[in-house]
């Protein structure tokens, strides 16, 4: 189930696709873990990494939509592919990553815009090995985009933008930086504008790196920046949607990221534990150090399942099917929470161990905690999750099955989205499905009866005008609802994968619980009323208990001990 470098082919991917995913494995593999451990203390800028990927033209033959890619034959924007180089590259370390991410994030607004020159521009930055950058967030609004301090002044020739940005990655050497801002002379939101710079520019001042690491989280000031039509990539509401839909895009890469630390992370802890004996016993013969590996291996299980699945649904999305809106936020904010949660698990097993300098787990214990603040924090997805609730419980409609996407294909519809409004409008296909077909799986059955039982939960004892004000009890419910859409997709995958269903069984022995320790928070909420405090003691259930399963599944666990090892 996990990426070992090893024995990695991607054969579901094209033979260039898999040609240069190796050459990112043995780049690392040669390079070593101690000079990988090494460089991430020392906070080496990592040039050399830049420096392969540019000569392998990395980001360009994955980052060049095939509508730029002046006909070379190799460069697409697919999901399926990005989704692989994120987890290669996170399992190496998130600061190469993030290299990546924000080049993916900065790229959004220049290829969704109508600017033919800015994309010219950008396709051979990308082809002479440029990295790129988005300039949203700024120091004192974070990504509120409704109240940016950057602001365009007309002049006879264009404009020039005064304004700080601060969290921009990249930002010391990005060969253009995307950035959002608005215009002096209009108000409200028809002044937004999104508008490319060059770092290397003068009136480009870049202030400091604001994060002790590897990499460059930049503050960067713009002072009399001189902008032509050239440089504008959108005005008024198309730039507000450029700025989420580009999210939409890139920030998907944080679920692949998490999984990719994960995994390696599991490696180290498994062959760390497995082969330590203390007090006459191997660590891992303890009942509780099986049941948090078990654990956190279902976990993973899960997060590799959802994944993978909400990538058809990106690849598959139209006009009239963007259920694809409600996966991504589940991808942000769920996948990357249960990240925490596999370290979490692990870090108990192999204690002191996690804080030696020379581990990769060091690196991950520090790092796992943002892929879920790093991109945008996890309330702010649930209450985007929220919006998608009614439709997605009560009005199902039928849509065609969904296809696993591998296929060599660019995924134009990307830089097409749309309007970013209408949520609420957004359909879905009947949830319980993916449930009624692994019904005879015991944990499935049982997850079902809570997930069913959401629904009389909003029937019975809904949310009142005084709760629905209540984000803290709003949150609670989102967390509820969302543990139903990953059920689904993970069943989904498992389905078209032939997954084995030890370990289903197991991933859903874990969610039984969560569901269970949701409701029971839900229950001790202040505004919480008599009828939702009865509905959630009534969920509150045990997992169906097989111990023969667990050990089998433990032993999978087992067998991954010395399986892999970074080459010193």
């Amino acid at each position: 189930m996990l990426f070992d470098p090893h024995s990695y082919e991607a054969a579901h991917l094209d033979p260039e696709s898999r040609r240069l995913l190796r050459a990112t494995i043995d780049w690392f593999e040669d390079r070593g873990k101690r000079r990988l451990v090494a460089d991430d203390q020392a906070r080496t800028w990592y040039a050399d990494f830049l420096d392969f990927a540019a000569r392998e033209k990395l980001f360009a033959t994955f980052c060049t939509p095939r509508a730029e890619a002046a006909g070379a034959p190799d460069k697409r924007w697919d999901a399926a592919r990005n989704a692989a180089l994120s987890e290669v590259l996170g399992f190496y370390g998130l600061q190469f990553w993030y290299a990546w991410q924000v080049t993916v994030l900065g790229l959004g607004p220049i290829w969704m815009s109508d600017n033919a020159a800015a994309r010219e521009r950008a396709a051979r930055l990308l082809d002479e090995g440029a990295v790129f950058a988005f300039g949203l967030s700024e120091r004192e609004h974070g990504a509120d985009v409704y109240s940016t301090d950057m602001v365009l002044t007309p002049t006879d020739g264009g404009f020039t933008a005064n304004g700080g940005k601060f969290y921009i990655g990249n930002g010391n050497v990005a060969g253009m930086v995307s950035v959002f801002g608005r215009r002096a002379d209009v108000d409200g939101p028809d002044g937004y504008v999104f508008f490319a710079v060059d770092s290397r520019h003068p009136n480009y001042k870049l202030v400091r790196n604001v994060v002790d690491s590897q990499m460059f989280v930049s503050e960067f000031r713009l002072e009399d920046y001189p902008l032509t039509a050239d440089d504008i990539l959108h005005t008024g509401q198309e730039a507000f949607s450029a700025a989420l839909n580009t999210v939409n895009v890139g920030k998907f890469n944080l679920c692949t990221a998490s999984i990719g630390i994960c995994e390696h992370a599991t490696y180290e802890a498994i062959t760390h534990a497995h082969n330590r004996v203390l007090y006459g016993k191997r660590v891992t013969d303890f009942p509780h150090v099986r049941q948090n590996f078990v654990d956190a291996y279902a976990r993973l299980a899960a997060m590799k399942l959802f994944a993978d699945r909400a990538v058809d649904y990106f690849r598959s999305a139209s006009p009239d099917d963007r259920r694809y809106l409600l996966f991504n936020p589940i991808t942000k904010m769920k996948v990357t929470s249960e990240g925490e949660q596999v370290i979490a698990l692990l870090w108990d097993v192999i204690a002191a161990k996690g804080f030696e300098k020379d581990t990769y787990f060091r690196m991950a214990g520090r790092d796992i905690g943002a892929l879920p603040k790093l991109e945008g924090t996890v309330h702010v997805n649930l209450a985007l999750v929220l919006k998608f609730m009614p439709a997605y419980l009560f009005d199902p409609v039928a849509y065609p099955d969904v296809p696993t996407r591998h296929d060599p294909a660019d995924d134009d519809f990307l830089w097409r989205q749309g309007p970013a409004r209408g949520l609420g409008a957004v359909r879905f296909h009947d949830w319980e499905r993916a449930y009624r077909e692994h019904a005879h799986v015991p944990n499935v059955a049982r997850f079902h009866e809570q997930a069913r039982a959401l629904r009389v939960l909003l029937t019975t004892a809904a949310p009142d005008e005084e709760q629905q004000r209540d984000l803290d009890f709003l949150l609670n419910l989102g967390h509820l609802f969302t543990l139903v859409v990953y059920g689904q997709l993970v069943l989904e995958q498992a389905g078209l994968t032939g997954f084995g269903e030890d370990l289903l069984d197991q991933v859903f022995d874990v969610l039984v619980r969560d569901f269970s320790g949701y409701a029971v928070a839900l229950h001790g909420k202040a505004s919480s009323t008599p009828a939702q405090q009865e509905w959630a003691l009534g969920q509150v259930r045990k997992p169906v208990v097989d111990r023969e399963r667990f050990e089998r599944v433990w032993a999978e666990v087992a067998a991954l001990s010395g399986r892999y090892e970074m080459n010193p």
